[in-house]
C-alpha cells in the first residue's frame, strides 16, 4: 500500500491522521525489512522526540485492526515485526535465529477459507508463519557446533 492509500483506508475507518501515525507509516515504508515496533519507535522519535513506544504500539496494532499492516508473530526473543501489506495478503518463513522474514507468495489456505465461507463462517483474517533457521544461522550454528539447531 501506499502512504495515500493507507492514508484513505484510516479517514475511511474514521480515525484521525496524526503528525506522529504519518511518521510511523514513512517508518514503514522506508524499512527495507519487516521491522519490530521498536525499531519503528527509534525512526520515528528522531522526528517525534516525545513520541512513546506504547503509541508505537497502539498505531501498528490499529493499522493492523483495519487492514493496512500485516503483523509477523515471532517464535524467538524478538516481538512481533510488522509489514505494510501489499495488494494481497502472503504468510512467511521466519529464522528463529536472526529474526528474517521471508515472503510466501502462495496463500496455503485459500480453499479452506472458501469452504468456511460457505457454510456461513465469517472470517475477518488469518495468519501462517513457517519457522525454522536461515542458511546464515545454520552455517553459524555449524561452526560453533550447535549442529542439532540445524539439521540438514
Amino acid at each position: 500500500m501506499t502512504e495515500t492509500e493507507i492514508i484513505q483506508k484510516i479517514k475511511t475507518k474514521g480515525f484521525k491522521i496524526t503528525s506522529q501515525r504519518r511518521a510511523i507509516i514513512k517508518a514503514l515504508l522506508v524499512s527495507d525489512r519487516p521491522p519490530t515496533a521498536k525499531a519503528v519507535f527509534e525512526i520515528v522519535r528522531d522526528k517525534y522526540p516525545d513520541v512513546s513506544l506504547d503509541t508505537v504500539y497502539r498505531n501498528l496494532n490499529l493499522l493492523a485492526r483495519i487492514g493496512c499492516v500485516t503483523k509477523i508473530n515471532l517464535k524467538n526473543s524478538e516481538k512481533s515485526r510488522f509489514e505494510l501489506l501489499k495488494h494481497h495478503h502472503h504468510y512467511h518463513l521466519v529464522c528463529l535465529g536472526c529474526g528474517e522474514a521471508v515472503c510466501l507468495k502462495k496463500c496455503l489456505l485459500d480453499m479452506h477459507i472458501d469452504v468456511l465461507k460457505g457454510k456461513g463462517y465469517k472470517i475477518v483474517g488469518h495468519a501462517f508463519e513457517i519457522y525454522g533457521y536461515c542458511p546464515s544461522c545454520c552455517n553459524a550454528a555449524e561452526k560453533s557446533k550447535e549442529v542439532e539447531l540445524c539439521v540438514k
